[in-house]
């Protein structure tokens, strides 16, 4: 095995560690934000996925980097959608007519 390839299998496997320890460290309530947050960071790698797609490396280069970014767009879609879903908790309901002495708030008949 050279010596590059061991020093990023390094790298990836404790950037994977500390990912799992920072994330378990988050309590539940802060998830939703904290994946809103993450979509700009995920634009970014995707930028960097389509560049390593779109280098003349090699096969495995050009499938990885596609790969990257096709996980990359789904990250950021599904954080957009979690964030609108959060949203829209906050936005106002409309009103619900209520009923009124003169009958029905359905305008049929009064009984």
């Amino acid at each position: 095995m050279n010596e590059p390839l061991l020093v990023e299998l390094t790298v990836f496997v404790l950037a994977a560690f500390v990912g799992v320890e920072v994330i378990s460290k988050v309590p539940t309530m802060l998830h939703t934000p904290l994946m809103s947050g993450t979509n700009a960071i995920h634009g970014i790698v995707i930028v960097g996925a389509i560049l390593v797609a779109g280098s003349h490396h090699g096969t495995l280069t050009t499938v990885v980097g596609t790969i990257a970014v096709a996980f990359g767009a789904s990250n950021v879609v599904g954080g957009f959608l979690v964030t609108d879903r959060m949203l829209e908790m906050f936005r106002k309901r409309p009103e619900v007519q209520k009923d009124t002495p003169d009958g029905p708030a359905g305008g049929g008949p009064a009984a």
